[in-house]
């Protein structure tokens, strides 16, 4: 038996338009252990969130969309599950929280009917069982009055409640692993922090594996143990905390952190130069190479492999890493831990 709960092999998701094809997510490969939370990271447009939705399989029905690869869930491949059979999947074994809990949750229904629906379908309970459910989940993620609340609808809940409610509802029927897609992107700092703080013991106490699709360094700094850094539908660097922050070898990598700021420092922020490339018009090398301060004949002509870093399990795409060439400048991030940067 594997170790990984979910183990995602080349998963490419290419959408069909006028302009051509546009490779939202183009051979990305990544596991999920256990009681693991793994942030996948990048600029907005690099396909972390279409990463996701594929995952679920809730893109990829349509002529226009086409998923490829393999999604191992405890060995079984979710891609060849049909319709019906992945219905069964989601919410019960698999869950996510979505990015904006607004349009998660129906405003016709309270939030309690629509906690209470996943149980009711997926455990076949009854209403009275399974409101009770609603009422233990709305506990456990921290709304006061949880039974009151149970009662009342989406629009009469705070922007911070709302999303615990989402979470409560992807907690209902104590899913293996649950998706995260910026969950907490529309919400203010204190409440942010209280959103973190339900995640990290829901993992705790339960041992769900969590992916967390974000841009916030900090909240990758503060709640992951493992990190994938997209960048045009790619994965170009993978590794522990320690290795992404104190270690990172990929210049966008190195570019991400040296954009965050940092208290107390007065030195300007260093924007990464340019734009992402148009995915439905991609180059034929690397493509971070019109943006990259380090850019070499080879980043041009050839695209380079996901290849093992110094440390097991840390990888990287990027010429200079093969090269062997890391000293220099291109070390300028090196050292710098979590705590010194945020």
């Amino acid at each position: 038996m594997s170790d990984y709960i979910m183990e995602v092999k080349d998963l490419k998701t290419h959408f069909h338009t006028k302009k051509g094809i546009v490779k939202a997510v183009d051979g990305v490969s990544f596991k999920v252990k256990k009681g693991e939370i793994l942030a996948i990271v990048g600029e907005s447009g690099c396909g972390k969130s279409v990463t996701s939705q594929s995952i679920m399989r809730l893109v990829g029905d349509k002529k226009s969309e086409e998923v490829t690869g393999e999604v191992l869930y405890h060995g079984e491949d979710l891609m060849k599950k049909s319709r019906l059979d992945m219905q069964k999947v989601r919410g019960k074994d698999l869950s996510m929280i979505f990015q904006d809990p607004m349009t998660s949750l129906n405003p016709a229904y309270t939030v309690g009917t629509q906690i209470a629906e996943m149980p009711m379908i997926h455990e076949k309970k009854g209403k009275k069982s399974a409101w009770n459910r609603a009422v233990e989940m709305l506990t456990k993620v921290g709304i006061p009055s949880p039974a009151k609340r149970a009662e009342q609808y989406p629009h009469q809940f705070s922007g911070g409640m709302r999303q615990r409610g989402v979470i409560a509802m992807s907690l209902a029927c104590d899913p293996d692993l649950i998706i995260a897609d910026e969950p907490t992107t529309a919400l203010d700092v204190t409440i942010q922090a209280q959103v973190l703080d339900i995640i990290r013991d829901l993992r705790d106490e339960t041992g769900t594996a969590i992916i967390m699709v974000t841009h916030d360094l900090g909240v990758v700094a503060e709640l992951c143990d493992r990190v994938a850094v997209m960048y045009a539908g790619k994965i170009v660097e993978q590794g522990t905390i320690e290795d992404i922050f104190d270690r990172p070898k990929h210049p966008y990598t190195q570019g991400l952190l040296n954009s965050v700021p940092r208290p107390g420092s007065r030195e300007r922020l260093k924007p990464i130069e340019g734009q992402p490339p148009n995915l439905h018009d991609l180059p034929n090398g690397c493509r971070f190479a019109e943006r990259c301060p380090f850019v070499m004949d080879q980043c041009i002509e050839k695209e380079p492999d996901l290849l093992e870093a110094e440390s097991k399990g840390h990888t990287v795409a990027c010429w200079l890493e093969e090269e062997g060439n890391n000293d220099g400048d291109r070390g300028n991030t090196e050292g710098r831990g979590t705590e010194k940067v945020f």
